[in-house]
């Protein structure tokens, strides 16, 4: 079941900060693989463009190494990869001044599409999008593509959306959350909206609670300057883990156009109960005997940034309404799994006493690694004698059901700059939905400010906190072990 390769029309796309890590370990290898799929016609160019001051001949050169380590094994095909890189050009430019601005200009094409990527800090999106337009590169077919963090609290990304809406009208803007171009996120709404069997048990009636988790094994080393300044409610919980919760939670949308979803996305976010003090959890990871800690990986000893946040979440509506919706993030835990699972009541009667145990179906659907869905069915357990019930789960592993295609699955990147280029935004968030994801987690980080203590720290390789724990206990619940 290998999927459909649908070719765009030529294009322009040029990557601000094109010899940044961003562009080298995710943009570039992305764009390389949708090359080798078929999906770019002749006459497409991608521009790099940055402060480095390489030619046309260094740039692609300094392209051509990370592919080889980034793009994998396409990369060991040296025609496609040749192919590619003769699509490549390169521009020196200054983000804040006239360096380049001119060339840039002249070697874009009019009559086609033609995309911004700003992989580039924050404090940069306003200039580059006002010397697009002054330099007269912002016309009706341009898009620009920007990076997460938007902004740093509500008002900060009120102000970036009123900066970019000076130069681009907002079906311009393509906000982009990797997230959303995983394909079981995508799959979330195939499954929710494409099937009979969920949509009449998707509620407070059936549904007991939902988890979600996103946890990684790494630190914060190498990313300590940005993440210090931010911290998991803002790197984590404002973005990717409200996005997943909107669309677990939204009504189903009139119809599959990005509007229509992400009007559904929005009503979640503002149905939200504010967050109090004893529904969140933070914590910081500690050194151990091979290990730094949070202090060591940032630079400061007194550093009180969050590494992993749980927030227990009720939304007030009539789906949800007394349905407990559990999220948790965090650095250096025991695994590296992303997922959520719906948990389902237990049936309201047992015909089969006691000794058959407490069983309940549960809906997971992985993230990373291993893509897929679980459902848990109960069962009886094989033998004679007596009816003893075992949960055994109806697994859809992407490896397994797709084979050898599986592999040929575009990644988050690969779905979402073509989804650019098809001018498509129904995976990209809108500035209302931002403003408002903002407004909610601002008390929520004022309310554990309140406090006036560090988050707690907790052992690398460990699950967080255990007052994690206790949040989720004290409901007469536990969270899903991470496990790999």
């Amino acid at each position: 079941m290998a999927s459909r390769i649908i070719p765009v029309d030529p294009f322009d796309l040029v990557v601000f900060g094109g010899t940044g890590d961003l562009a080298r370990r995710k943009i570039l290898p992305a764009l390389f693989r949708r090359y080798c799929a078929g999906q770019m016609q002749d006459g497409t160019r991608i521009i790099g463009a940055a402060r480095a001051e390489y030619d046309t001949e260094g740039y692609r050169a300094f392209v051509h190494d990370e592919l080889v380590e980034f793009a994998g094994p396409a990369a060991q095909d040296a025609e496609q990869v040749a192919g590619f890189l003769d699509i490549l050009d390169y521009v020196a430019i200054d983000a804040d001044g006239e360096q380049g601005w001119s060339e840039l200009s002249q070697m874009l094409s009019e009559e086609r599409v033609r995309a911004f990527y700003f992989s580039v800090g924050p404090e940069l999106f306003g200039g580059l999008a006002e010397r697009l337009h002054r330099h007269g590169m912002a016309h009706g077919e341009s898009r620009i593509v920007v990076e997460k963090p938007f902004g740093h609290d509500q008002a900060t990304a009120r102000r970036l959306n009123e900066t970019l809406a000076e130069h681009f009208e907002e079906v311009q803007i393509y906000r982009i959350d990797h997230y959303l171009g995983k394909e079981t996120v995508q799959n979330l709404m195939a499954i929710r909206f494409g099937n009979m069997l969920f949509e009449p048990l998707w509620n407070s009636q059936y549904v007991d609670h939902i988890q979600i988790t996103v946890a990684e094994t790494v630190g914060v080393a190498g990313r300590g300057d940005y993440y210090d300044n931010a911290g998991a409610m803002r790197d984590m919980v404002q973005n990717h883990l409200m996005q997943l919760l909107c669309l677990i939670a939204m009504e189903p949308p009139s119809k599959f156009d990005p509007d229509a979803l992400r009007d559904e996305k929005l009503k979640v976010i503002r149905a939200l109960d504010p967050a109090g003090q004893d529904d969140i959890v933070l914590g910081q990871y500690r050194a151990d005997a091979t290990r730094p800690g949070y202090h060591e990986d940032v630079g400061d000893p007194d550093s009180t940034t969050e590494s992993f946040a749980a927030l227990r979440l009720q939304i007030s509506n009539w789906r949800w309404a007394g349905t407990p919706i559990y999220v948790r993030t965090g650095k250096r835990l025991r695994a590296r799994k992303s997922e959520i699972a719906v948990v389902f009541k237990e049936t309201p009667h047992s015909i089969f006493g006691p000794e058959a145990g407490r069983h309940r179906n549960i809906l997971t659907i992985r993230l990373q690694p291993n893509e897929g869905i679980d459902l848990d069915m109960t069962i009886k357990e094989p033998g004679p004698g007596g009816m003893r019930l075992v949960d055994v789960p109806l697994d859809m592993t992407f490896a397994k059901a797709l084979g050898p295609d599986a592999e040929d699955v575009p990644d988050a990147y690969e779905r979402l700059i073509m989804d650019v280029i098809r001018g498509n935004q129904t995976l990209f968030m809108r500035d209302d939905e931002v403003e408002a994801a903002w407004a909610w987690i601002d008390p929520a980080i004022v309310e554990c400010n309140k406090r006036g203590q560090p988050p707690l720290p907790y052992d690398a390789g460990s699950s967080g906190p255990e007052e994690a724990l206790a949040l989720m206990h004290r409901d007469g619940r536990r969270w899903r072990e991470i496990k790999p």
